[in-house]
């Protein structure tokens, strides 16, 4: 079995500001222990990052203590999406970055993330290393080795003309585009890539004030986005979330096309152009319309466990190119080696410029089957899918569903349930489904 990790999650560590180990004085010995770390072959080189929320100025003054405490220089950037730092953290050839972001979370989270010197996560052996350092009583380097702070001026154009070289400079001068930033991340950066593009700009979600990051905005929250699209007449809209790594997008009818079905206009683009062969990645909870729609272009569609982290490990396992989240973390690893809001957003307009459609008519050829989730709290830590009542219940609705549809119980990763989810063609089989196996769940767990 597998040896667990203490603070490190899927995704950095991350949590309430304050609380736990998300405290000044916690980041403070993580900068130390990282810093050790990546200064073992010499003084190490750290690039920096963060999104719009408040705390981000606390964290980024302790991080870069810490890492100077152990005798490794910084490279600070501010306020920049997630991949652009695994972006950055390459082309200045730095040993590792650093982005102080709670990604899609409300103001008061915040995180750590870390990527490696080729902008990809780190791998499991790095971060147990950091954790081994994070036991250690924390030691000052000597003066003379302490490292150095230098803030690089120029990081949002490096990344808002790699960004557009993604696309081959795609002409977008006959678009009328509507983005929501999120108050985050990408406030400064979208508007500027898609306008020196050609499109015509229009904005929500572009005054973070540190608190308000996620609020009501963004691709958590796309009603807002629905409404100026309508209200502008758009072609269609983009939303990222608040650390820029992901996305959905609304159509110019206000519908919400969601990371399934954008992994599909991409898929399709890139298979007709001939980068993707062989299938894509998706998770426990990609859309079954997806795999069907999958099916017909000759393409395997392969699930890996909900998270990014375990996309991407698929994909390198496999030598395959795309993949992704029905949450709109997307990875195209034919131009990016993280998922990247901005990069794949102009991979779907780049589809859409090459076969002359809509984003409703490009994703017309993918039906989506009607999903019901129902949460069953457990009253303790157990392992649901183990108990032969349950087995037997799961047995019998896939059995009712035969082959149109699908069947998962997932335990959460954050909370004390079990996520009963049921799709397949017809709705109203698959609420009668899932509500009796959620209360076949529910009998066995009690018991």
């Amino acid at each position: 079995m597998a040896k667990a990790k203490k603070y490190f999650g899927t995704d950095g560590i991350r949590g309430e500001v304050g609380k736990g180990v998300i405290t000044p004085e916690f980041v403070l010995k993580l900068g130390w222990a990282a810093g050790r770390v990546f200064s073992r072959n010499g003084r190490g080189k750290i690039l920096i990052g963060k999104d719009t929320r408040i705390s981000g100025y606390m964290f980024e003054t302790v991080l870069e203590s810490g890492l100077a405490a152990a005798g490794c220089n910084s490279l600070m950037v501010g306020p920049m999406p997630t991949p652009a730092i695994a972006y950055l953290t390459r082309t200045f050839h730095a040993d590792a970055g650093i982005v102080i972001s709670a990604s899609h979370n409300p103001f008061y989270d915040n995180g750590i993330k870390f990527f490696s010197a080729d902008g990809t996560k780190l791998p499991d052996e790095v971060e147990f290393a950091i954790e081994k350092e994070l036991q250690q009583e924390m030691q000052c380097a000597p003066s003379a080795e302490l490292g150095k702070v230098r803030r690089i001026v120029d990081a949002n154009g490096r990344y808002v003309e790699y960004c557009k070289s993604t696309s081959g400079y795609l002409n977008l001068d006959q678009l009328t585009i509507v983005l929501d930033c999120a108050n985050g991340a990408t406030y400064d950066i979208a508007p500027k890539v898609f306008r020196e593009l050609g499109a015509t700009v229009h904005l929500i979600g572009v005054e973070p004030n540190g608190l308000n990051i996620n609020e009501g905005v963004g691709s958590t929250h796309p009603a807002a986005l629905q409404k100026a699209v309508l209200e502008h007449k758009a072609d269609l809209g983009i939303a990222f979330d608040g650390d820029g790594d992901r996305l959905l997008m609304v159509d110019h009818q206000g519908h919400i096309v969601d990371g399934d079905e954008l992994l599909y206009i991409i898929a399709k683009h890139l298979k007709a152009k001939g980068i993707v062969s062989g299938g894509i990645v998706g998770t426990l909870m990609t859309n079954l319309g997806l795999e069907v729609a999958l099916k017909k272009l000759d393409l395997e569609l392969v699930r890996a466990n909900v998270g990014d982290r375990y996309v991407m490990e698929q994909l390198n396992q496999r030598g395959w190119m795309i993949g992704g989240e029905n949450s709109g973390h997307l990875v195209c690893k034919h131009v990016s080696t993280t998922g990247d809001g901005i990069v794949s957003a102009l991979q779907v307009l780049c589809a859409l410029a090459e076969s002359d459609q809509t984003l409703a008519q490009a994703k017309s050829d993918m039906r989506k089957y009607p999903q019901v989730m129902i949460n069953v709290k457990l009253p303790k830590k157990q392992d649901v899918l183990a108990l032969p009542t349950v087995q037997k219940a799961v047995e019998h609705a896939e059995a009712e569903l035969a082959d149109r549809g699908r069947v998962l119980l997932r335990p959460s990763g954050t909370e004390p349930v079990v996520r009963v989810m049921v799709e397949g063609e017809d709705i109203s089989t698959v609420k009668v489904v899932c509500e009796a196996l959620a209360k076949e769940v529910e009998a066995a767990v009690i018991t």
